[in-house]
């Protein structure tokens, strides 16, 4: 995993970068946990529909993946810094859009400009630029940025508490607009320049492409089961972080609880995320998948049969702690498997997978909610898409391993 330092593109500005893109990630993902947190009052304003706000979450995380895969193209050709830019003004136009109201305001201003044009700008398009700063600590810096969304939903949820409890969601998404406007336009404009990582053309020879394979397999074979592994797991990824304030209002445990509780479990996953993305440095990207699956499905099935408040607080630490160093290590692998050439589109493809997985997730678990009046259903759907996921992942480890046997 490890290359010589004599020969490293890794510099101090590296980690400068990263803790920049960290600081965006967290600004810019926290506009999505203020449907999270107020999804009971927004509910209320169409009949109690719980779905209705769950899918406005899920549209941003779709629109995310959709719009990363555009804007991936578009960062290699213009740069990251505008695309970063671009994604800020979006994300805020998409706040005050959102406040003129369920249901169609407040899709559109998900789906379309938080989601497809201000995170699609922002997530992928900063995956694909710090991974081109880094070489020997790839796998860190990686799970260091994608700290950036669970930082936000460690930090943001108590603030959005007890702003939408003195002011409303409706003045709570303007003036977060304002904010996450004003922190990252500079930070943009003074830190992302060109990275040092030379990216070579991909050949255009047919030879080499019919010789090409991946752990012995055609490599968009193994590309499509990673994609199928990430909606699997982040279907259950989704549940607990877009309905754990509901979920526990439902158990009489008061909402300032639970949004304390949904930063427990965030926190747990920023602070664990770069433990995770150490032991990938050191095992893999698709064996740290492995791992912090088969994890996140046992926390996933403690919510099952956990309904008091301090169990709820433990599994919550738990569940953050497993899942938080999924996705990065998808991305790790990405880059341990295929060529950087094809990085500008394979990852932010990878990423519209495991934002249509957290829209799924997202979406279902308020629909299956509407129609029993209880959590459990959704949370058992969530469990069964796991064990799928670990199935897929499972297969890929274990063909990388003997692959590894006979060199």
């Amino acid at each position: 995993m490890l290359q010589s330092s004599s020969s490293s593109i890794e510099t101090r500005a590296s980690w400068a970068v990263a803790t920049v893109a960290l600081v965006t990630m967290l600004m810019a993902f926290g506009a999505a946990w203020i449907t999270a947190v107020a999804l009971k009052d927004i509910a209320a304003e169409v009949n109690g529909v719980r779905s209705i706000p769950a899918l406005a979450s899920a549209l941003a995380w779709l629109g995310s993946g959709i719009g990363g895969i555009l804007m991936g193209r578009i960062a290699d050709k213009v740069g990251t810094r505008w695309t970063v830019i671009c994604g800020a003004l979006m994300i805020g136009l998409g706040l005050t859009i959102s406040t003129f109201g369920p249901p169609w305001p407040l899709w559109i201003g998900h789906g379309l400009f938080i989601g497809l044009i201000g995170l699609g700008g922002i997530n992928a398009p900063m995956y694909i630029y710090v991974s081109r700063w880094f070489d020997r600590r790839r796998g860190s810096a990686l799970a260091l940025i994608s700290s950036g969304s669970y930082l936000a939903g460690a930090m943001w949820p108590p603030v959005f508490e007890r702003a939408i409890a003195a002011f409303g969601w409706r003045q709570t998404m303007l003036w977060y607009a304002v904010a996450e406007i004003v922190v990252i336009l500079p930070l943009a404009l003074i830190y992302f320049r060109s990275p040092p990582e030379l990216i070579l053309p991909s050949t255009s020879s047919d030879t080499a492409r019919g010789k090409a394979s991946v752990l012995g397999w055609p490599p968009n074979l193994v590309f499509s089961m990673m994609c199928g592994a990430a909606v699997l797991c982040c279907i259950p990824m989704a549940m607990p972080q877009g309905h754990l304030v509901a979920f526990c209002s439902d158990l009489g445990i008061s909402r300032s609880a639970g949004a304390l509780m949904l930063s427990v479990l965030l926190g747990t996953a920023f602070i664990s995320r770069q433990l995770w993305g150490a032991i990938s440095d050191r095992i893999g990207g698709l064996a740290t998948v492995l791992i912090g699956s088969a994890w996140q499905t046992a926390a996933m099935t403690a919510f099952l049969f956990t309904q008091n408040e301090t169990g709820l607080f433990t599994i919550a630490a738990a569940f953050g702690l497993g899942f938080s160093g999924i996705i990065p290590a998808y991305v790790l692998a990405l880059r341990e498997l295929f060529p950087a050439s094809e990085a500008s589109w394979r990852i932010p493809t990878l990423l519209l997978f495991s934002g249509c997985g957290m829209a799924l997730g997202g979406w279902l678990a308020g629909l299956l909610y509407d129609h029993y009046g209880y959590y459990a259903p959704a949370f058992a759907a969530g469990v069964g898409a796991n064990i799928f996921n670990l199935l897929v992942v499972g297969i890929l480890v274990g063909r990388q391993r003997m692959r590894l046997a006979f060199v």
